[in-house]
This record gives C-alpha cells, structure tokens and sequence, in this order.
C-alpha cells in the first residue's frame, strides 16, 4: 500500500464526508435563504421543460443504480441472476440513463449560455458545478463502457473491488486494497464524485437534500379579484389563508 491510495481511498472520502455534513449544517444555519435552485423558469420554459425532467429522471435512474451496485454484495445478486445477466443489465440501462442525464445536462449549459437572462444569472459557482457535474456522468459513462477489463485485458469487476471498498468505508475499516485495484476509468470517476460531494453544500445541488414534506400541511391558497365583494363573515374560522385588506382587519377587530 502506497502513501497515494491510502490518502485517496483511505482519508479523501471521511474528509468528504466530514465537508458535506458540515456544510449542510452550515448552510441551513446561516443561509436559508439562500437553499435553493435559484429557478430561472421565468426567463425560458420552453427548453427546460424537456432538459431537466430528461436530467433529473436520469439521474435518479443513475443513482438507483449506484446503490445497488455498491450495496448489494455480488453474492446475494448471483442467487437470483447470472453475472452474465447482471453485467447485460446494468450495462444497458446504465448507458441509455446515463446518456439520458448527459443529454439533459447538455441542453441545461446550452440554455443557460444562449438565454441571456439566464447567462447573466449564472455564477462562477454555477459554472463549477456544471463542470464537475458533467465531468462525474462522461466518466461514469467512460467507466460503464470501457472499465470491464483491466490493460492486459482481463475481466474487471467493479463489484469485486470499488463495491467492496464502499461497503468498508461504511464500517469505517476501509479496504483500500480492493479500491487500488480497480481500473483506472474507475478511480478517476470515484475521485471526480468525491469532488462533486464536496462541492454540494455550497452549491445550488444543496436543493437535492430538501424534502418539500410542508407542503402536504400548508393552507389553501386563494385566490380573489380586486373587485370583489367583501366576503361575509362565518362563524368559524375555517382552514385557509387569513383574510387580506384593511377591511377585513377591521371586521375581526370588532
């Protein structure tokens, strides 16, 4: 074991791990206001509504299936499907999702540089992401198809040695053997998602940790004309808004 993969597969991912918590609480603290995607749908609509549900379902696809490639030991998996099976599976669907995400993410860079609006919105901060972001799906994509063999042209697992590293970093006995064994269009794409971890909490991807759950419980919204009757008094107060206007104020103040 060298000094190299022991900083990259041994202390590189706690040190990530450490910035993203860290960074979240930070964030949540201090910058509320500021945990958002900060949308521009107001500027062009036409585009992004086809790029970001392209990216967005392409990327949970994606996602998914990261989890069970690096969650589910290889063992369990050849119970139930052949590695035949399995490597077929995931080839083609981590392809067409991948390609899916990467198109999206495409025609997102390309609005947000041909709508001016949106070009004057974005920030040097946005201009990182999306270059990380798109750098961590061209290696994804490059390890999908070129990282099943080794130089010498033997057969590489990736669930025999970067899953196996996952599973350890999670009881905190990492097995960095397993991880210098990979490929290298796997490890640069490791090393390419670490930076993107990191990069989270401090980014507009921070929105990916916020769960809408309020939403089921907020009040109606409504609606009413300027020209409008005053509403009549009820007798109970009935879930919704408030009323608006200094009439009303003056009603319930009586």
């Amino acid at each position: 074991m060298n000094t190299l993969d022991l900083l990259a597969w041994g202390v590189l991912p706690y040190l990530v791990a450490l910035t993203l918590i860290a960074g979240l609480i930070w964030r949540y603290r201090y910058d509320q206001f500021g945990w958002t995607t900060r949308s521009s749908q107001l500027y062009e609509s036409k585009l992004l509504r086809i790029a970001s549900p392209m990216f967005h379902y392409g990327l949970f696809v994606v996602l998914a299936g990261h989890l069970m490639g690096l969650l589910i030991p290889k063992a369990w998996t050849d119970l139930v499907v052949s590695q035949e099976t399995y490597h077929l599976v995931a080839l083609v669907a981590g392809t067409l999702a991948g390609a899916a995400t990467l198109a999206g993410i495409a025609m997102l860079i390309y609005r947000r540089r041909t709508t001016g609006p949106v070009f004057l919105a974005t920030t040097r901060n946005d201009k990182l992401m999306y270059a990380v972001l798109t750098a961590a799906i061209l290696l994804g994509l490059l390890a999908t198809l070129t990282g099943g063999h080794f130089p010498d042209g033997t057969e590489h697992n990736y669930r025999e040695t970067v899953s196996i590293w996952f599973r350890s970093l999670l009881a905190f006995q990492p097995d960095i053997a397993a991880m210098a064994a990979s490929t290298w269009q796997f490890k640069v794409h490791i090393l390419i998602g670490l930076a993107l971890f990191a990069l989270v909490p401090f980014s507009r991807l921070v929105h990916a940790f916020t769960v809408p759950l309020h939403y089921l419980f907020r009040p109606y919204v409504v609606y009413r004309s300027r020209d409008a009757a005053p509403p009549t008094p009820s007798r109970g107060r009935v879930r919704g808004w408030d009323p608006v206007g200094t009439q009303d104020r003056e009603r319930r103040n009586r």
